[in-house]
């Protein structure tokens, strides 16, 4: 316990964004670190009955950390969040009996790592003492993430001993605990923690709290008292992440603000795995764990910023890479996981605690093994990797092609797995323009680009890796024959654009969804169709001010409060702005992908600079600021890495280090001003790039290196200027037949 006078309340690292004002008071407070995470109310509590509480490992360790003064609730008055790791939330004890002001302020400052550490901080401003009793109640039920988040947590499952100073809960069967000690000499009991104190005015009165959970009876590391949050294991970690990343920064204070947000926000996300590999956590609060689509895409992303993540959620896939055949977890030789889960109860969730049932992460796998060697990636850790990338190919062709027509399909393997199993996978996502939903087996439209795409990476691997110019050009034949192909079932030339899917009668899933800007991504698309498909991409219907909606308006099952039927999800609208841009060619292209982009940085903006998983697609002349999505993850790996892919596409940002070249074809828009990339780490090259919208520069090159169209001549000075000019097209592959 701390007796101070009153004085400047101690730093924070920053002032951190607000949360309850971003999100209009409405919503959980989530504080996150790795696989920990902390969901709460607006005062900080944890209350019996919600879905909040202290997570770890995908169990709640505590499902109830409520502070009462006098057995009263405090009023929230503010909530930041100086890191994603920590929250200071800033309350007030309610005015006493006939006086319409408060005197006592309350500070509770927390910080999540493998645990959780809590001070609370009482201000007396009042002229004299202020007598009163503080309680924390705790309690845990250490239910199943997942049975949390749908609502059916059992009954409780927690045995309380007080042993001195400390109150210890653990789980019936011994399997998990949590260890509660606090500073100042509380009164401990089975369920509380109590102070009773007096405060003089004009002084503060501190204590500190630690709730360290335990696996199996071993308790994992933990939060030392001492360390305070600067100080921290979490701190520390998120400091190494910084260092270890390029640095982006923008003129455009929106853009500069979101983009210090997404690097934060990923460095809580990332975990650490017993392999010594890093990965990066698919979003808080319900999916702080391995998801293959999702870290494969958010690898992509983030391969400006740390090359190294991509790497690592790479070797962390192959290491559980199916093997064998076994319907309950949709596991198949070859097959990239779709879901791990640690919690106590994962036999009961999809397929236990390895979940196979995806249909891109195993095309997505191959394609971003690549996309790292280009990037710099260490040649022998992605040699290493060939195998499982032709292991995913296999995959492709003897269990993908479940019906030989060339397309990759899915069907769920029981009534347990998912009925959909493409990102979109809510079970009515998929569905044509009067509202039928697909019978499977259902070919995606965008997975036949991820799958066209991871041909032409294997060919890249192939020529850069091994010298193998005949294995290289087979596989890009592959590739051009699947465009071809593609082209003939998936182009709608009546309605100007691609088909959603193929159903398993394999007729055209004729609704317009934001899955068809996925095959700009990947390049599958015809120019002569990209031109058609753009002008409807561009229109209201599909453009809601905020981003792209996930489903046209026009269609039967639009819902703009829906998970995958009108909702805009900001990675959505990145991926398809880097498509557009991949056709900066065409005309409407380049300023579309300028439009939608605006608009999802003024939705990031109005999200306190943290783009949310999903927002509802409203029009933005209906609804300002964008409607929240009520159970959308934040911070979510793929939204937090969105505005990254957003720069690279503005950028046309193209290495390819084995080849030692560095394309630009910049396209960066007016009101970002000035655009800065430094330390960026390229193979064994630190390289600096600057543009604006007239243009770019690149320093830090050494000789030997081309830069542009043309290359810079051997001898001139090694900084490049280049202007504006159509990007780098793919790996050259024979022309698809037209209309």
């Amino acid at each position: 316990m701390v007796d101070a006078k009153i004085g400047s309340p101690a730093p924070v690292l920053g002032a951190g964004p607000p949360l309850v004002p971003a999100l209009g008071g409405a919503g959980p407070i989530t504080v996150v670190e790795g696989t920990t995470f902390c969901l709460s109310g607006a005062t900080g509590d944890v209350a019996p009955g919600t879905p909040h509480g202290l997570f770890f490992r995908d169990a709640r360790v505590l499902s109830r950390w409520e502070l009462r003064l006098d057995g009263e609730s405090p009023h929230p008055l503010s909530v930041t969040a100086p890191e994603a790791f920590a929250a200071r939330f800033v309350l007030r004890r309610p005015p006493q009996a006939g006086l319409a002001d408060s005197t006592l302020l309350v500070v509770r400052e927390r910080l999540v790592g493998d645990g959780l550490h809590e001070s609370i901080t009482l201000t007396n401003l009042g002229r004299e003492a202020t007598a009163l009793n503080v309680a924390v109640h705790v309690d845990a039920d250490f239910a199943d993430l997942f049975a949390v988040k749908e609502g059916r947590t059992p009954p409780a499952l927690a045995h309380a001993e007080v042993r001195g100073a400390e109150l210890v809960l653990t789980r019936a069967d011994g399997s998990r605990g949590i260890r509660v000690t606090a500073t100042g000499d509380p009164l401990v009991t089975s369920g509380s923690l109590l102070w009773r104190t007096v405060i003089p005015p004009r002084t503060s009165w501190t204590v500190e709290l630690l709730a360290q959970p335990t696996v199996s009876g071993a308790p994992g590391l933990h939060i030392r008292r001492e360390e305070g949050i600067e100080a921290s294991a979490a701190a520390r970690k998120i400091r190494d992440w910084r260092r270890a990343s390029t640095r982006i920064d923008s003129d455009d204070p929106i853009l500069a603000h979101v983009l210090r947000r997404s690097e934060d926000d990923l460095g809580a996300l990332r975990i650490e795995a017993a392999s010594g590999h890093a990965f990066i956590a698919a979003g808080a609060p319900w999916f702080m764990t391995l998801f293959g689509r999702d870290s494969l895409l958010t690898g992509w992303m983030t391969l400006p910023l740390n090359v190294g993540l991509a790497l690592g959620t790479l070797e962390t896939l192959a290491r559980v890479q199916g093997r064998r055949v076994d319907p309950l977890t949709e596991e198949e030789p070859g097959r990239i996981l779709h879901e791990l889960r640690l919690g106590p109860d994962n036999d009961e969730t999809l397929g236990g605690s390895h979940y196979y049932g995806t249909v891109d992460a195993t095309p997505l796998f191959v394609m971003l093994l690549a996309e790292c060697l280009r990037w710099g990636g260490d040649p022998e850790r992605v040699r290493r990797l060939l195998p499982a990338a032709d292991e995913a190919l296999a995959w492709v062709e003897n269990y993908g092609d479940r019906d030989g027509d060339g397309f990759v399909e899915y069907r769920r393997a029981t009534d347990r797995g998912l009925s959909n199993q493409g990102w979109k996978d809510s079970f009515d996502a998929i569905s044509d323009r009067a509202g039928r939903l697909a019978e499977s087996p259902i070919a995606l439209c965008e997975v036949q680009g991820y799958v066209y795409a991871a041909y032409l990476a294997r060919a890249y691997l192939a020529e850069t890796l091994d010298g193998d110019t005949t294995g290289a050009a087979a596989w890009r034949a592959t590739a051009a024959g699947l465009r071809n192909a593609f082209h003939e079932r998936f182009w709608l030339p009546d309605r100007g654009w691609y088909a959603l899917a193929l159903d398993g009668s394999k007729r055209t899933v004729d609704a317009l969804g934001s899955n068809v800007a996925h095959a700009l991504w990947t390049g599958i698309a015809t120019d002569k169709c990209a031109a058609v498909l753009i002008q409807h991409l561009a229109e209201p219907t599909m453009d809601s001010g905020y981003g792209l909606r996930t489903l046209s308006a026009d269609m039967a099952r639009y819902n703009p409060m829906s998970y995958h039927n009108g909702s805009v999800w900001p990675h959505d609208t990145a991926i398809a702005v880097a498509g557009l841009l991949r056709y900066a060619h065409l005309p409407g292209s380049v300023e579309l992908a300028q439009r939608l982009t605006r608009g999802l940085l003024d939705a990031a903006a109005a999200f306190g600079g943290r783009l949310p998983e999903l927002f509802c697609g409203f029009p933005r002349a209906q609804f300002k600021p964008p409607v929240p999505y009520p159970t959308s993850c934040s911070p979510q790996a793929w939204a937090s890495a969105a505005p990254l892919l957003l720069v690279r596409a503005f950028l046309g940002l193209d290495p390819d280090v084995p080849r030692r070249r560095l394309d630009l074809a910049p396209r960066v828009p007016e009101d970002w001003g000035r655009l800065n990339v430094t330390r960026l780490r390229l193979g064994a090259e630190v390289v600096h790039v600057h543009a604006h919208p007239d243009g770019a520069s690149v320093s830090g090159l050494p000789e030997g290196w081309a830069v542009g169209e043309p290359a810079a001549p051997r001898g001139e000075p090694h900084e490049a200027t280049v202007t504006s000019h159509p990007p780098r097209p793919a790996d050259p592959v024979p022309a698809p037949h037209d209309d």
